[in-house]
């Protein structure tokens, strides 16, 4: 049977099974629930880990480039860097040529910990490969990404 895939049916949803952001939400729950046990047992959340993994990627970051490069809220950021802060993960500092400014690094224990996980978080990733297959992860990251760019 021929699923419904005419999002533009005239006066009617598309099937629930078709709906982009309804389908992006399985997608990343199928995702997370592979994920968030190895964050609970790191003692970080989901949008922690995010905010450490770009640190450890990209370098210093003023806030604003964190939050678009971890896909967080700038309000939300505030209240995660406070507490990576006082959990000595991150660390703020005084932008160089603007004083009204700052930008935020990882420290040694924020590293350590993307490290200490680092090892599960592959395994997870090859699980999802294996499961999936790698091809189309790849083309699905890809495509992901092509649609990300269509910022409006």
């Amino acid at each position: 049977m021929e699923r419904d895939r005419d999002t533009t049916v005239k006066g009617k949803l598309c099937s629930s099974s078709w709906a982009l952001p309804i389908a992006l939400l399985r997608a990343r729950e199928v995702v997370l629930t592979r994920i968030r046990p190895m964050l609970a047992d790191a003692g970080v959340t989901e949008q922690q880990w995010r905010v450490l993994r770009v640190l450890a990627e990209e370098g210093p970051l003023d806030p604003t480039d964190i939050a678009e490069k971890s896909s967080l809220l700038l309000p939300s950021l505030t209240r995660i860097l406070k507490y990576l802060e006082e959990q000595a993960l991150v660390k703020r500092a005084a932008h160089e040529t603007d004083g009204r400014r700052c930008v935020i690094y990882i420290t040694e224990e924020g590293r350590q910990l993307i490290e200490d996980n680092i090892q599960i978080n592959n395994s997870i990733y090859v699980d999802l490969e294996n499961a999936f297959g790698k091809k189309k992860l790849s083309e699905l990251l890809d495509l992901l990404n092509d649609l990300a760019r269509l910022k409006s």
